[in-house]
């Protein structure tokens, strides 16, 4: 297992102190559960899907929430009705399942829909203004207009 040290990010930056913990905690996901299989993709440039297969899931079966910068998708499925015969083989899961992603900064889920057994979850990236990139008009500072106008009066008199 490889450890990571931050101290030297620590020392020139203020504000990324979660990036330790995301790497930490991503070094530490357990590996063995794959259980619902899912997709991430990019489908802009500030535009995400993610796609979980939840085949015999039901939209009452399946909970979606966002609480500080992380996506949890639950599904909690009711036992099924006796069917008759029985089972040879099982392989479709029934098993309650919960996934967690870690959402970047403004990273907010927009939509959500189950269609074929898939859910697609929806996001986007929406900066606010003041973090989106703007032009600075240069211009004359205060102490050179003061300047300015000295020399302008020095002629005058």
């Amino acid at each position: 297992m490889t450890t990571f040290d931050f101290s030297p990010l620590y020392r020139t930056s203020v504000g990324f102190d979660r990036l330790a913990s995301l790497m930490s905690s991503a070094t530490r996901q357990d590996q063995g559960n794959s259980y619902p299989p899912y997709n991430i993709r990019v489908v802009g440039e500030n535009h995400y899907r993610i796609t979980m297969a939840v085949a015999g899931f039901s939209e009452d079966d399946l909970d979606i929430t966002t609480e500080h910068n992380r996506l949890i998708v639950t599904g909690n499925r009711n036992d099924e009705p006796e069917q008759q015969g029985e089972f040879l083989h099982r392989g479709i899961a029934t098993r309650s399942f919960e996934r967690r992603f870690n959402l970047a900064d403004h990273v907010k889920v927009v939509d959500a829909s189950l269609e074929n057994g898939l859910l697609h979850i929806d996001l986007d990236r929406e900066l606010p203004e003041a973090m989106k990139p703007r032009t600075i008009k240069i211009g004359k500072s205060h102490a050179r207009l003061l300047a300015d106008t000295e020399k302008v009066k020095g002629k005058a008199a």
